[in-house]
């Protein structure tokens, strides 16, 4: 189930898309990147796509800085002119200064190369495949243990949404009603034997975690994954975040 405010967005979309050839599975599933550097500043431009779903980050390295996070689910348009990656967005970074909620991205695909004309023609290479465990889609739930309490869930508008693909991990923060945008982190990751690491490679709230390397215990029961350990304080933590299935929303 959609959000309500992508229900009007789609009934609005759904005759263009309809009169428009439209064409799945064009973008191969995959994390993609394109480091472009400027007068001695690396930026790092990453690709998440996952089935009907899309992340774009933005970020510098040497030195860091978080720059914009952008998500939602899409489709593929193409036309005579060009394909278009079409985005109605959960969420923007960047609303409060571009009140953007939906994306119409020119891209071409060239072998395993994604080019895409956007702010910048950038030019993005897939990363490596790695499967592991948590890899998929996850929304926040509840704190554990899990004792009856109540839990946040796709019907509500507030979520924080984790993505986990390819080695890499990324939380959002954001409301999909307000389209107020509360924060992010990401990097890559490893699930193992009940062990969960990440390492930072960008967060918004604070450059200083970045490079920050934290380990946890994680559990999975039923579509539920506990994840325990401690905290960027030291404080005890037991979240639990249940899978979300993004194709079919």
């Amino acid at each position: 189930m959609k959000e309500s405010y992508l229900k009007p967005l789609y009934s609005s979309l759904f005759l263009f898309f309809v009169v428009s050839l439209i064409s799945y599975g064009q973008i191969t599933p995959g994390i993609y990147a394109d480091t472009i550097q400027t007068n001695g500043i690396k930026t790092v431009h990453q690709l998440k796509v996952n089935d009907d779903y899309f992340i774009y980050n933005e970020y510098e390295i040497e030195p860091e800085k978080f720059i914009k996070t952008v998500g939602g689910f899409f489709q593929i348009e193409n036309t005579a002119a060009n394909s278009l990656l079409v985005v109605l967005l959960e969420f923007n970074s960047d609303f409060k200064k571009d009140d953007l909620k939906q994306l119409s991205i020119p891209f071409q695909t060239d072998g395993e190369t994604l080019k895409i004309n956007w702010t910048e023609q950038l030019i993005f290479k897939p990363v490596k495949t790695i499967s592991q465990d948590l890899d998929g889609a996850w929304l926040f739930a509840t704190r554990g243990p899990d004792t009856g309490q109540e839990r946040r869930g796709e019907e509500n508008s507030r979520k924080t949404l984790k993505f986990l693909m390819d080695g890499t991990f990324q939380w959002i923060a954001y409301d999909t009603e307000s389209f107020r945008f509360s924060g992010t982190g990401g990097g890559t990751y490893s699930a193992e034997d009940g062990i969960y690491k990440e390492h930072i490679a960008f967060f918004s709230k604070d450059n200083t975690r970045v490079g920050a390397q934290l380990k946890f215990n994680y559990k999975i029961e039923g579509s539920d994954w506990h994840h325990t350990g401690k905290n960027s304080k030291g404080e005890p933590m037991y979240e639990i975040w249940s899978k979300r299935s993004i194709t079919g929303l």
